[in-house]
Protein backbone atom coordinates (compact mmCIF):
# COMPACT_ATOMS: atom_id res chain seq x y z
CA UNK A 1 0.00 0.00 0.00
CA UNK A 2 3.08 2.57 0.77
CA UNK A 3 3.83 2.07 -2.72
CA UNK A 4 0.28 3.11 -4.50
CA UNK A 5 -0.06 5.86 -2.38
CA UNK A 6 3.65 7.42 -3.52
CA UNK A 7 2.19 6.46 -6.90
CA UNK A 8 -0.94 8.04 -6.63
CA UNK A 9 0.40 11.59 -4.77
CA UNK A 10 2.99 11.93 -7.56
CA UNK A 11 -0.17 10.40 -10.69
CA UNK A 12 -2.95 11.88 -9.60
CA UNK A 13 -2.04 15.64 -9.79
CA UNK A 14 -0.19 14.93 -12.98
CA UNK A 15 -3.11 13.79 -14.94
CA UNK A 16 -4.87 16.57 -13.44
CA UNK A 17 -2.18 18.96 -15.24
CA UNK A 18 -2.52 17.08 -18.51
CA UNK A 19 -6.02 17.45 -18.90
CA UNK A 20 -5.76 20.91 -17.85
CA UNK A 21 -3.09 21.99 -20.76
CA UNK A 22 -5.62 21.82 -23.91
CA UNK A 23 -7.28 24.22 -22.11
CA UNK A 24 -5.08 26.68 -23.08
CA UNK A 25 -5.72 26.38 -26.74
CA UNK A 26 -9.57 25.93 -26.42
CA UNK A 27 -9.71 29.18 -24.96
CA UNK A 28 -7.77 31.07 -27.26
CA UNK A 29 -10.88 29.41 -30.08
CA UNK A 30 -13.44 30.09 -27.58
CA UNK A 31 -12.77 33.61 -27.48
CA UNK A 32 -11.63 34.08 -31.43
CA UNK A 33 -15.29 32.37 -31.83
CA UNK A 34 -16.90 35.34 -29.97
CA UNK A 35 -15.40 37.85 -32.20
CA UNK A 36 -17.16 37.82 -34.89
CA UNK A 37 -14.92 36.85 -37.69
CA UNK A 38 -14.98 32.65 -38.69
CA UNK A 39 -11.38 32.89 -40.30
CA UNK A 40 -10.29 34.28 -37.16
CA UNK A 41 -10.42 30.58 -35.55
CA UNK A 42 -8.66 28.82 -38.16
CA UNK A 43 -6.05 31.49 -38.08
CA UNK A 44 -5.41 30.61 -34.14
CA UNK A 45 -5.86 27.26 -34.51
CA UNK A 46 -2.91 27.19 -37.15
CA UNK A 47 -0.95 29.78 -34.83
CA UNK A 48 -1.36 27.62 -32.00
CA UNK A 49 -0.48 24.21 -34.08
CA UNK A 50 2.99 26.47 -35.21
CA UNK A 51 3.66 26.84 -31.48
CA UNK A 52 3.00 23.65 -30.71
CA UNK A 53 5.60 22.39 -33.22
CA UNK A 54 8.05 24.64 -32.55
CA UNK A 55 8.16 23.78 -28.51
CA UNK A 56 7.49 19.80 -29.01
CA UNK A 57 11.24 18.74 -29.88
CA UNK A 58 12.56 20.53 -26.30
CA UNK A 59 10.10 18.39 -24.25
CA UNK A 60 13.41 16.55 -23.36
CA UNK A 61 13.91 19.89 -21.09
CA UNK A 62 11.14 18.50 -18.87
CA UNK A 63 11.89 15.13 -18.73
CA UNK A 64 15.81 14.87 -18.61
CA UNK A 65 16.31 17.64 -15.95
CA UNK A 66 13.16 15.07 -14.47
CA UNK A 67 15.74 11.90 -14.12
CA UNK A 68 18.76 13.35 -12.95
CA UNK A 69 16.80 15.59 -10.35
CA UNK A 70 15.21 12.36 -8.81
CA UNK A 71 19.04 10.56 -8.72
CA UNK A 72 19.80 13.36 -6.81
CA UNK A 73 17.45 14.30 -5.04
CA UNK A 74 17.34 10.13 -4.30
CA UNK A 75 20.84 10.34 -3.28
CA UNK A 76 20.81 13.42 -1.08
CA UNK A 77 23.01 15.27 -3.00
CA UNK A 78 21.86 18.77 -2.67
CA UNK A 79 24.56 20.44 -4.84
CA UNK A 80 24.06 17.90 -7.25
CA UNK A 81 20.10 18.77 -7.11
CA UNK A 82 20.55 22.78 -7.83
CA UNK A 83 23.58 22.41 -10.28
CA UNK A 84 20.66 20.14 -12.59
CA UNK A 85 18.44 22.70 -12.05
CA UNK A 86 20.69 25.52 -13.21
CA UNK A 87 22.19 23.94 -16.33
CA UNK A 88 18.36 23.27 -17.69
CA UNK A 89 17.40 26.91 -16.80
CA UNK A 90 20.81 27.84 -19.00
CA UNK A 91 19.59 25.06 -21.97
CA UNK A 92 16.27 26.22 -22.39
CA UNK A 93 17.05 29.64 -22.46
CA UNK A 94 19.79 29.38 -25.13
CA UNK A 95 17.39 27.33 -26.98
CA UNK A 96 14.47 30.16 -26.46
CA UNK A 97 17.54 32.53 -27.89
CA UNK A 98 18.18 30.64 -30.88
CA UNK A 99 14.42 30.33 -31.51
CA UNK A 100 14.08 34.20 -31.46
CA UNK A 101 16.75 34.87 -33.38
CA UNK A 102 15.77 32.68 -36.05
CA UNK A 103 11.73 33.63 -35.66
CA UNK A 104 11.24 34.49 -39.40
CA UNK A 105 12.65 31.09 -41.24
CA UNK A 106 11.02 29.22 -38.54
CA UNK A 107 7.67 31.26 -39.21
CA UNK A 108 7.93 31.06 -42.78
CA UNK A 109 8.96 26.67 -42.70
CA UNK A 110 6.10 25.99 -40.37
CA UNK A 111 3.28 28.03 -42.30
CA UNK A 112 4.66 26.37 -45.91
CA UNK A 113 4.00 22.92 -43.71
CA UNK A 114 1.01 23.41 -42.75
CA UNK A 115 -0.76 25.99 -45.81
CA UNK A 116 -3.94 27.55 -45.47
CA UNK A 117 -5.59 30.57 -47.63
CA UNK A 118 -3.71 34.25 -47.90
CA UNK A 119 -6.01 35.37 -44.57
CA UNK A 120 -5.76 32.67 -42.38
CA UNK A 121 -1.76 32.61 -43.16
CA UNK A 122 -1.72 36.45 -42.16
CA UNK A 123 -3.57 36.22 -38.77
CA UNK A 124 -1.70 33.24 -37.86
CA UNK A 125 1.46 34.57 -38.49
CA UNK A 126 0.90 37.94 -36.72
CA UNK A 127 -0.35 35.67 -33.77
CA UNK A 128 2.66 33.64 -33.74
CA UNK A 129 4.64 36.85 -33.96
CA UNK A 130 3.43 37.77 -30.75
CA UNK A 131 3.08 34.82 -28.83
CA UNK A 132 6.84 33.56 -30.12
CA UNK A 133 8.55 36.15 -27.31
CA UNK A 134 6.97 33.59 -24.51
CA UNK A 135 9.47 31.14 -25.61
CA UNK A 136 11.70 31.87 -22.75
CA UNK A 137 9.32 31.66 -20.70
CA UNK A 138 7.63 28.54 -21.79
CA UNK A 139 10.59 26.80 -21.89
CA UNK A 140 12.06 27.46 -19.18
CA UNK A 141 8.70 26.38 -17.64
CA UNK A 142 9.35 23.37 -18.95
CA UNK A 143 12.84 22.74 -16.80
CA UNK A 144 10.89 23.58 -14.06
CA UNK A 145 8.12 21.35 -14.02
CA UNK A 146 10.46 18.56 -14.89
CA UNK A 147 12.63 19.79 -11.37
CA UNK A 148 9.86 19.74 -9.43
CA UNK A 149 8.92 16.46 -10.58
CA UNK A 150 12.05 14.96 -9.91
CA UNK A 151 11.60 16.67 -6.59
CA UNK A 152 8.79 14.24 -5.75
CA UNK A 153 5.85 17.48 -6.24
CA UNK A 154 3.84 17.53 -8.89
CA UNK A 155 1.18 19.21 -7.07
CA UNK A 156 3.28 22.90 -7.75
CA UNK A 157 3.19 22.00 -11.59
CA UNK A 158 -0.80 21.25 -11.45
CA UNK A 159 -1.03 24.53 -9.71
CA UNK A 160 1.12 26.16 -12.43
CA UNK A 161 -0.65 24.86 -15.36
CA UNK A 162 -3.80 25.94 -13.69
CA UNK A 163 -2.81 29.46 -13.14
CA UNK A 164 -1.30 29.80 -16.34
CA UNK A 165 -5.14 28.72 -18.08
CA UNK A 166 -6.99 31.09 -15.48
CA UNK A 167 -4.63 34.39 -16.53
CA UNK A 168 -4.96 33.71 -20.20
CA UNK A 169 -9.01 33.37 -19.65
CA UNK A 170 -8.95 36.70 -18.07
CA UNK A 171 -6.19 38.80 -19.80
CA UNK A 172 -7.61 37.51 -23.08
CA UNK A 173 -11.57 38.22 -22.33
CA UNK A 174 -10.41 41.59 -20.62
CA UNK A 175 -8.25 42.45 -23.62
CA UNK A 176 -10.68 41.27 -26.54
CA UNK A 177 -14.07 42.42 -24.88
CA UNK A 178 -13.52 45.27 -22.99
CA UNK A 179 -10.46 46.55 -24.90
CA UNK A 180 -11.76 46.22 -27.84
CA UNK A 181 -8.05 44.91 -29.24
CA UNK A 182 -9.66 42.06 -31.21
CA UNK A 183 -7.57 38.96 -31.97
CA UNK A 184 -4.04 40.53 -30.36
CA UNK A 185 -6.00 40.49 -27.38
CA UNK A 186 -5.65 36.76 -27.87
CA UNK A 187 -2.19 36.61 -28.23
CA UNK A 188 -1.30 39.06 -25.68
CA UNK A 189 -3.25 37.06 -23.69
CA UNK A 190 -1.61 34.05 -24.17
CA UNK A 191 1.82 35.61 -23.55
CA UNK A 192 0.64 37.34 -20.30
CA UNK A 193 0.04 33.58 -19.10
CA UNK A 194 3.34 32.12 -20.36
CA UNK A 195 5.27 34.77 -18.16
CA UNK A 196 2.63 34.71 -15.49
CA UNK A 197 3.37 31.20 -14.95
CA UNK A 198 7.00 31.28 -15.37
CA UNK A 199 7.33 33.80 -12.30
CA UNK A 200 4.74 31.35 -10.13
CA UNK A 201 7.27 28.40 -11.45
CA UNK A 202 10.28 30.81 -10.24
CA UNK A 203 8.90 31.56 -6.81
CA UNK A 204 8.18 28.25 -6.27
CA UNK A 205 11.79 26.73 -6.87
CA UNK A 206 12.79 29.45 -4.10
CA UNK A 207 10.06 27.91 -1.65
CA UNK A 208 11.57 24.48 -1.96
CA UNK A 209 15.12 25.36 -2.14
CA UNK A 210 14.63 27.24 0.80
CA UNK A 211 12.37 24.10 2.83
CA UNK A 212 15.19 21.35 1.34
CA UNK A 213 17.73 23.47 2.44
CA UNK A 214 19.53 23.90 -1.15
CA UNK A 215 22.22 25.72 -2.56
CA UNK A 216 20.51 28.83 -4.56
CA UNK A 217 23.90 28.71 -6.75
CA UNK A 218 26.16 25.69 -6.51
CA UNK A 219 28.93 27.29 -8.13
CA UNK A 220 30.36 27.21 -11.53
CA UNK A 221 31.78 24.29 -11.71
CA UNK A 222 29.68 22.09 -9.90
CA UNK A 223 27.32 23.36 -12.83
CA UNK A 224 29.95 22.83 -15.60
CA UNK A 225 31.20 19.37 -14.25
CA UNK A 226 27.74 17.46 -15.08
CA UNK A 227 26.89 19.28 -18.32
CA UNK A 228 28.28 16.71 -20.53
CA UNK A 229 25.94 13.38 -19.11
CA UNK A 230 23.46 15.95 -19.08
CA UNK A 231 23.82 17.32 -22.75
CA UNK A 232 24.27 12.91 -23.56
CA UNK A 233 20.72 12.16 -22.02
CA UNK A 234 19.02 15.20 -23.64
CA UNK A 235 20.57 14.66 -27.05
CA UNK A 236 18.70 11.23 -27.02
CA UNK A 237 15.39 12.42 -25.98
CA UNK A 238 15.73 15.06 -28.89
CA UNK A 239 16.40 12.28 -31.42
CA UNK A 240 13.69 10.24 -29.84
CA UNK A 241 11.17 13.46 -30.35
CA UNK A 242 12.26 13.39 -33.97
CA UNK A 243 11.13 9.92 -34.37
CA UNK A 244 7.59 10.48 -32.33
CA UNK A 245 7.16 13.68 -34.44
CA UNK A 246 8.06 11.77 -38.04
CA UNK A 247 5.62 8.94 -36.86
CA UNK A 248 2.90 11.58 -35.94
CA UNK A 249 2.85 14.01 -39.19
CA UNK A 250 3.28 11.19 -41.28
CA UNK A 251 -0.19 9.46 -39.92
CA UNK A 252 -1.66 13.03 -39.87
CA UNK A 253 -0.75 13.53 -43.46
CA UNK A 254 -1.56 9.77 -44.52
CA UNK A 255 -5.29 10.75 -42.78
CA UNK A 256 -5.74 13.71 -44.73
CA UNK A 257 -5.47 12.27 -48.20
CA UNK A 258 -8.14 9.30 -47.16
CA UNK A 259 -11.24 11.75 -47.20
CA UNK A 260 -13.17 14.12 -45.42
CA UNK A 261 -14.97 11.34 -43.57
CA UNK A 262 -12.43 8.86 -42.46
CA UNK A 263 -9.96 12.40 -41.32
CA UNK A 264 -12.94 12.88 -39.18
CA UNK A 265 -13.05 9.34 -37.64
CA UNK A 266 -9.51 9.64 -37.30
CA UNK A 267 -9.53 12.92 -35.48
CA UNK A 268 -12.41 11.53 -32.83
CA UNK A 269 -10.03 8.38 -32.55
CA UNK A 270 -7.28 10.33 -32.01
CA UNK A 271 -8.47 12.38 -29.49
CA UNK A 272 -9.66 9.10 -27.48
CA UNK A 273 -6.08 8.25 -27.60
CA UNK A 274 -5.12 11.30 -26.31
CA UNK A 275 -7.64 11.66 -23.51
CA UNK A 276 -6.06 7.97 -22.51
CA UNK A 277 -2.00 8.89 -22.27
CA UNK A 278 -3.35 11.78 -20.26
CA UNK A 279 -3.85 9.23 -17.58
CA UNK A 280 -0.88 6.84 -18.39
CA UNK A 281 1.39 9.79 -18.32
CA UNK A 282 0.65 10.52 -14.84
CA UNK A 283 1.88 7.67 -14.11
CA UNK A 284 4.59 7.64 -16.37
CA UNK A 285 5.65 11.13 -14.33
CA UNK A 286 5.57 8.98 -10.95
CA UNK A 287 7.90 6.48 -13.04
CA UNK A 288 10.26 9.09 -13.66
CA UNK A 289 9.81 10.67 -9.92
CA UNK A 290 9.78 7.29 -7.70
CA UNK A 291 12.02 5.24 -9.69
CA UNK A 292 14.90 7.69 -10.12
CA UNK A 293 14.89 8.28 -6.58
CA UNK A 294 15.03 4.89 -5.59
CA UNK A 295 18.09 4.13 -8.55
CA UNK A 296 19.15 7.67 -6.39
CA UNK A 297 19.42 6.19 -3.23
CA UNK A 298 20.55 2.77 -4.18
CA UNK A 299 17.40 0.64 -3.33
CA UNK A 300 16.96 -1.27 -6.06
CA UNK A 301 14.36 -3.23 -4.56
CA UNK A 302 12.00 -0.94 -4.11
CA UNK A 303 12.79 0.49 -7.19
CA UNK A 304 11.79 -2.65 -8.75
CA UNK A 305 7.97 -2.93 -6.50
CA UNK A 306 7.29 0.58 -8.05
CA UNK A 307 7.81 -0.77 -11.34
CA UNK A 308 5.36 -3.78 -10.47
CA UNK A 309 2.97 -1.26 -8.79
CA UNK A 310 3.05 1.22 -12.32
CA UNK A 311 2.20 -1.58 -13.53
CA UNK A 312 -0.57 -2.76 -11.77
CA UNK A 313 -2.48 0.69 -11.99
CA UNK A 314 -1.54 1.13 -15.45
CA UNK A 315 -3.49 -2.20 -16.32
CA UNK A 316 -6.72 -1.62 -14.41
CA UNK A 317 -6.58 1.95 -16.13
CA UNK A 318 -5.97 0.45 -19.69
CA UNK A 319 -8.63 -2.48 -19.37
CA UNK A 320 -11.42 0.29 -17.89
CA UNK A 321 -10.35 2.34 -21.07
CA UNK A 322 -10.63 -0.67 -23.69
CA UNK A 323 -13.48 -2.18 -22.41
CA UNK A 324 -15.66 1.43 -22.90
CA UNK A 325 -14.25 2.52 -25.64
CA UNK A 326 -15.27 -1.14 -27.37
CA UNK A 327 -18.84 -1.46 -25.36
CA UNK A 328 -20.05 1.78 -26.51
CA UNK A 329 -18.75 3.37 -29.49
CA UNK A 330 -21.42 4.32 -31.46
CA UNK A 331 -22.38 6.80 -28.15
CA UNK A 332 -18.79 7.93 -27.81
CA UNK A 333 -19.04 8.93 -31.02
CA UNK A 334 -22.08 10.74 -30.73
CA UNK A 335 -20.56 12.83 -28.07
CA UNK A 336 -18.78 14.39 -31.31
CA UNK A 337 -20.64 14.70 -33.93
CA UNK A 338 -24.13 14.23 -35.33
CA UNK A 339 -23.20 12.94 -39.02
CA UNK A 340 -24.33 9.82 -39.38
CA UNK A 341 -21.66 8.67 -41.70
CA UNK A 342 -19.29 9.83 -39.57
CA UNK A 343 -20.74 7.93 -35.98
CA UNK A 344 -21.26 4.97 -38.39
CA UNK A 345 -17.70 5.13 -39.84
CA UNK A 346 -16.45 5.65 -36.18
CA UNK A 347 -18.14 2.01 -34.85
CA UNK A 348 -16.48 0.36 -38.00
CA UNK A 349 -12.93 1.13 -36.04
CA UNK A 350 -14.14 0.04 -32.33
CA UNK A 351 -11.81 -2.73 -32.34
CA UNK A 352 -8.72 -0.18 -32.51
CA UNK A 353 -10.05 1.85 -30.39
CA UNK A 354 -10.09 -0.82 -27.32
CA UNK A 355 -6.81 -2.18 -28.87
CA UNK A 356 -4.92 1.36 -28.71
CA UNK A 357 -4.89 1.32 -25.25
CA UNK A 358 -3.48 -2.42 -24.51
CA UNK A 359 -0.63 -1.63 -27.22
CA UNK A 360 0.15 1.58 -25.60
CA UNK A 361 0.56 0.39 -21.98
CA UNK A 362 4.22 -0.50 -21.97
CA UNK A 363 5.09 2.51 -23.97
CA UNK A 364 3.95 4.90 -21.55
CA UNK A 365 4.55 3.69 -18.46
CA UNK A 366 7.93 2.81 -19.90
CA UNK A 367 9.09 5.69 -21.20
CA UNK A 368 8.33 7.19 -17.57
CA UNK A 369 10.74 4.20 -15.83
CA UNK A 370 13.55 4.69 -17.86
CA UNK A 371 13.51 8.28 -17.66
CA UNK A 372 14.07 7.86 -14.21
CA UNK A 373 16.44 5.69 -14.98
CA UNK A 374 18.45 8.16 -17.33
CA UNK A 375 18.29 5.29 -20.00
CA UNK A 376 17.64 7.07 -22.50
CA UNK A 377 20.01 5.35 -25.11
CA UNK A 378 17.27 3.02 -24.79
CA UNK A 379 14.50 4.97 -25.23
CA UNK A 380 16.06 5.88 -28.32
CA UNK A 381 16.27 2.68 -29.37
CA UNK A 382 12.94 1.49 -28.82
CA UNK A 383 11.49 3.97 -30.39
CA UNK A 384 13.52 4.16 -33.42
CA UNK A 385 12.62 0.41 -33.76
CA UNK A 386 8.97 1.43 -33.37
CA UNK A 387 8.97 4.13 -35.87
CA UNK A 388 10.82 1.61 -38.49
CA UNK A 389 7.85 -1.03 -37.93
CA UNK A 390 5.25 1.87 -38.52
CA UNK A 391 6.47 2.61 -42.02
CA UNK A 392 7.40 -0.78 -42.50
CA UNK A 393 3.56 -2.35 -41.80
CA UNK A 394 1.98 0.95 -43.79
CA UNK A 395 4.35 0.73 -46.67
CA UNK A 396 3.90 -3.13 -47.50
CA UNK A 397 0.33 -3.93 -46.63
CA UNK A 398 -0.81 -0.51 -47.56
CA UNK A 399 -2.22 -2.38 -50.92
CA UNK A 400 -3.31 -5.34 -49.27
CA UNK A 401 -5.87 -4.38 -46.97
CA UNK A 402 -8.10 -0.84 -46.65
CA UNK A 403 -5.98 2.12 -46.61
CA UNK A 404 -7.35 3.39 -42.97
CA UNK A 405 -7.30 0.16 -41.85
CA UNK A 406 -3.95 -0.57 -42.32
CA UNK A 407 -3.05 2.93 -40.71
CA UNK A 408 -3.77 2.23 -37.66
CA UNK A 409 -2.56 -1.32 -37.81
CA UNK A 410 1.08 0.25 -38.07
CA UNK A 411 0.34 2.97 -35.56
CA UNK A 412 -0.98 -0.06 -33.27
CA UNK A 413 1.67 -1.95 -33.90
CA UNK A 414 4.20 0.99 -33.62
CA UNK A 415 2.94 1.77 -30.01
CA UNK A 416 2.98 -2.14 -29.34
CA UNK A 417 6.62 -2.74 -30.55
CA UNK A 418 8.11 0.75 -28.74
CA UNK A 419 6.39 -1.10 -25.40
CA UNK A 420 7.75 -3.87 -25.74
CA UNK A 421 11.48 -3.26 -26.83
CA UNK A 422 11.54 -1.20 -23.19
CA UNK A 423 10.00 -4.05 -21.55
CA UNK A 424 13.10 -6.47 -23.22
CA UNK A 425 15.55 -4.01 -22.00
CA UNK A 426 14.02 -3.58 -18.24
CA UNK A 427 13.84 -7.70 -18.16
CA UNK A 428 17.83 -7.70 -18.13
CA UNK A 429 18.07 -4.75 -16.32
CA UNK A 430 15.83 -6.69 -13.26
CA UNK A 431 16.47 -9.92 -13.89
CA UNK A 432 19.80 -10.25 -11.98
CA UNK A 433 17.69 -9.10 -8.72
CA UNK A 434 14.56 -11.62 -9.60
Amino acid sequence: MGCDREILRIAVPSMVSNIIVPVLGMVDLAIAGHIGDACLIGAISVGATMLSLTYWNFGFLRMGTAGLTAQAYGGNKSIEISATLWRSLILALSIAAVILLCRLPLQWLLEEAIGGDARVRALSRSYYFVCIWGAPATLATMSLSGWFVGMQNTVIPMIIAISINCINIAVSALAVFVCDSGWVGIAVGTLAAQWSGLLLAVGCVLFVIRRHNLPLFPGFSAIKSGFSRFFTINRDIFLRSLCLMSVTLYFTAVGARLGGNVLAVNAIVMQLFLFYSYFLDGYAFAGEALVGRYRGSGNRRHEMMIVKRLFVHGVIVALVFATVYCAFPGEIARLFTDDRAVVVGFVDYHLWIGAIPLAGLSAFLLDGVFVGLTATAKMLKSMAFAALTFFAVLFSLDKAIDANHCLWLAFTSYLFVRGMSLAVDLWRLYRPII
